[in-house]
């Protein structure tokens, strides 16, 4: 808990995001976690851990912002907001880089998040695998076949974002919800040949959208419903060596100006899982 969520009453007992990043779900009994975890909807009882993980990714802060220099915005001019400095939440951060862990086989899916002077402000980790999937990630590329969830929390181990996307054929869909789990919205691909779209879809209406910017998705526009820009994702260029012989994957993304919800939490979660949650199958986004 942070030093604000300790002034705050507690939550009610009740079924959520495991805080440890071992499971999808760990019982709070109103005071304090227990053993009690689920998975898929299968419970099953796992003790309290030590310590909580969040993945860390070695970086220099040079080279964090020579990589917001890379990803720089094209196109319209950034607003005044834009260039203001954030006050250190993933929430209110203009500028974020997404790195990716790197990994010669990626079993599990793991990120860390920074702001632009190079100071990390979150984590994205995998939850919820079960041995026999990480066997068959092991043995074979079907990503894209299984169900993957996501967490992204602060370097508290709260949980501020849940992020699910379902096994899927041809096209994605992304379930973003809060730290409780409830969902906000949904990140819904439209297309599945040329430059790829997805909507931005809460409470059954439209209210912005995804667009690739060329087939291989290098570059995205973040969009509100009417069309207008609210921000950019660009994937950054790591080396031949690391870009052929590993799973790592960066992102910057630039956030135009504040926006309010359902809006704000969808713009962030497909930055951050449009690596991983918005693809994970053999088309590439790089």
């Amino acid at each position: 808990m942070t030093d604000d969520a300790l002034s705050a009453p507690p939550p009610p007992q009740g079924w959520y995001p495991d805080p440890y990043g071992r499971h999808e779900l760990r019982y709070w009994d109103g005071v304090r976690w227990g053993e009690h975890v689920s998975d898929h909807g299968r419970q099953s009882v796992d003790a309290v851990p030590e310590g909580t993980y969040l993945p860390r990714v070695k970086h220099d802060p040079a080279k964090i912002q020579e990589q917001v220099r890379a990803g720089g915005h094209r196109g319209a001019g950034l607003g005044p907001e834009a260039s203001a400095a954030g006050t250190g939440s993933l929430f209110t951060e203009p500028v974020l880089v997404v790195n990716q862990k790197v990994k010669l086989i990626e079993l599990q899916n793991e990120y860390a998040v920074f702001d632009a002077n190079g100071t990390q402000v979150a984590a994205v980790r995998q939850v919820g695998q079960s041995a026999v999937k990480k066997a068959l990630r092991l043995l074979g590329s079907v990503d894209q076949f299984l169900t993957h969830k996501l967490q992204v929390a602060d370097l508290h181990g709260n949980v501020l974002l849940t992020l699910t996307r379902p096994a899927k054929i041809m096209k994605s869909t992304v379930i973003v919800g809060d730290g409780s789990g409830h969902e906000i919205g949904r990140i819904v691909q439209q297309n599945v040949i040329g430059k790829i779209h997805f909507a931005y879809e809460a409470g059954g209406q439209v209210v912005g959208h995804i667009r690739g910017e060329n087939w291989r998705a290098w570059n995205w526009s973040l969009q509100d419903a009417s069309g207008t820009e609210v921000g950019r994702i660009t994937k950054t260029w790591e080396g031949l060596a690391k870009t052929m012989f590993t799973t790592a994957d960066n992102y910057v993304v630039h956030i135009h100006r504040q926006l309010e919800e359902p809006l704000r939490s969808l713009v962030i979660a497909s930055a951050l899982g449009v690596d991983t949650a918005l693809k994970q199958d053999n088309r590439g986004l790089g």
